[in-house]
This record gives structure tokens, sequence and C-alpha cells, in this order.
């Protein structure tokens, strides 16, 4: 439960980024709101994989979720760059992802 509970935290952090950058510095109300909702969200979701899943792994696997996943809507949505070495680097922390789940 507490894995699905972590990815599910790491999914809320990726739409808490997505409004954010939505918000325009926060200037937007609604997508504002979202944001705030789906932080909120995200922490509760950790704190609760955390009752099962040591604080490092948990918090490494969170935040390599969220950068991971930001780097993506970045890409897809936002226009960002898609080079070759962002790809790369995000199958590196998703094999980071992977690595921590193996070994915990």
């Amino acid at each position: 439960m507490g894995w699905m509970l972590l990815i599910l935290a790491g999914f809320s952090e990726v739409v808490m980024v997505t409004f954010m950058k939505l918000s325009e510095g926060f200037k937007k109300l609604v997508p504002s709101l979202l944001s705030f909702l789906a932080g909120a969200l995200s922490f509760y979701l950790l704190s609760l994989s955390l009752l099962d899943i040591p604080v490092s792994t948990g918090y490494g696997i969170w935040t390599g979720i969220g950068s991971a996943g930001a780097v993506m809507i970045g890409m897809i949505f936002f226009k960002e760059t898609k080079d070759i070495k962002r790809v790369f680097f995000i199958f590196c922390i998703i094999g980071s992802i992977i690595g921590l789940k193996i070994v915990s």
C-alpha cells in the first residue's frame, strides 16, 4: 500500500508543478488553487507512504517521479527542448527510481 501511495504522491507532485506553471506566478486563481491542492495532496500521500517505506527511499523516489514527470510535461505541453541529452537523463532518473525500489 505504501508504494501505491508513494506513486500517487509523485504524480500529484507533477500535477502541482504543472498547475504552478499555468498559474503564471500565482496570478491566475484557478490554476493557483489547483496547484496548492495538488501539492497538499502530494505531501499528505507522501507522509502516509513513509509509514511503510524508509524516508531515504521514499523521498528519493518521490522527487524522482516529480522531476522526471515535470520534464516530460514540459517537453510535451510547454514546448521545452527535446534533445537526446534531456531524454537520456530522464531515463537515468527512471533507472534510479527502479533501482531504489529493487534494493528496498
